[in-house]
C-alpha cells in the first residue's frame, strides 16, 4: 500500500475519518462491549488512537492476522470475539448482528463466499473463546493460515458458516492498493 491503511480517510462516515476509527465505531454499533486495537509496536499512530479497551501488540512479525485473533481471544473477558480487518471500509454493524444471531455457547460464525470451498471471510467474523487453545497450538506449529484454522473450527463444530449473499459482497471490498482508497 505504501502507507498505513489505518490512517486512510473514509468519506463514507462524513468528513472523512481514519479507518481505525470507522472500524472501532462499527464494532461498537454492533454491540461489542470491549474493542481492542491489534497493531505492531512500530505503528506509532496507535499511541493517539483513542476509544479502545486496550491494544494487542503483534508478538510475531510474520504470523499475520492469526496473531491478533489469538491475542484477542486470550484478552477477551467475554465468550466471543468479533474480528474486523482495518481494510474493509464498507463493513457495517448489521453484518455482525447477523453473525451474532448464528453464534451459540462456544460456537462462533464466519461468512463464506458463494461457491463454498475454503474461501471464508475470517477478518469479519465472530470467534468463540473456545478456540484459544487451538489458535495457540496453530501458532506453535507455525501454521498462520486463517483459512485453514477456520476450516478446522468449522469441521469441529466450533464455527458456523453463514453464506454471503450477492447483496453482501460489497461489504468485503478491501483497500489493498493506493487506488482502492476512493470512498
Amino acid at each position: 500500500m505504501g502507507q498505513e491503511k489505518a490512517l486512510l480517510k473514509c468519506r463514507r462516515a462524513g468528513e472523512g475519518v481514519p479507518l481505525w476509527r470507522l472500524q472501532r465505531d462499527v464494532l461498537r454499533a454492533a454491540g461489542a462491549v470491549e474493542v481492542f486495537l491489534s497493531v505492531r509496536e512500530e505503528q506509532v499512530w496507535r499511541i493517539e488512537a483513542e476509544g479502545f479497551d486496550g491494544q494487542l501488540l503483534d508478538a510475531i512479525e510474520v504470523g499475520g492476522p492469526i496473531i491478533g485473533v489469538t491475542a484477542g481471544l486470550k484478552r477477551a473477558a467475554h465468550g466471543h470475539l468479533a474480528v474486523l480487518a482495518i481494510d474493509l471500509p464498507q463493513m457495517d454493524a448489521a453484518w455482525f448482528s447477523s453473525l451474532w444471531a448464528e453464534c451459540g455457547d462456544g460456537v462462533g460464525c464466519v461468512g463464506r463466499r458463494s461457491g463454498g470451498g475454503l474461501f471464508f471471510e475470517p477478518l469479519a467474523a465472530i470467534y468463540p473463546k473456545a478456540l484459544l487453545l487451538p489458535a495457540r497450538e496453530a501458532l506453535v506449529r507455525g501454521e498462520f493460515s486463517l483459512q485453514r484454522f477456520v476450516a478446522a473450527a468449522v469441521a469441529e463444530g466450533k464455527m458456523r458458516v453463514r453464506e454471503i449473499t450477492h447483496v453482501e459482497i460489497p461489504l468485503f471490498e478491501n483497500w489493498n492498493e493506493p487506488d482502492d482508497a476512493r470512498w
